[in-house]
């Protein structure tokens, strides 16, 4: 099982992640969204497509566009379609 942890809180855990360039991609229903709030952050990779951003917020502290995800991946990258991973001081393991 893998757990995104941040804040002394259990963000999300999966034993269904799928690994791109080192990075757990966490099935949506994996996260618990209480914790997230949109952000309106977007970056582009060649490869993926374009991701979009979550906040975290866990106990009153803020972890600014800590998670992304890809709402329409490239085809290339279909398998993280539905996913989040994290970064930014949330620990994965």
């Amino acid at each position: 099982m893998v757990k995104a942890i941040w804040n002394g809180k259990v963000i999300a855990e999966s034993d269904a992640t799928v690994v791109v360039e080192g990075n757990h991609y966490f099935p949506i229903e994996s996260v618990r969204a209480v914790y997230l709030s949109q952000s309106t952050r977007e970056t582009v990779c060649p490869w993926k497509g374009t991701a979009s951003y979550y906040s975290l917020e866990v106990d009153g502290k803020t972890n600014p566009d800590a998670a992304w995800y890809y709402p329409s991946p490239r085809s290339a990258a279909a398998q993280i379609r539905g996913m989040v991973a994290f970064w930014r001081r949330v620990q994965v393991s």
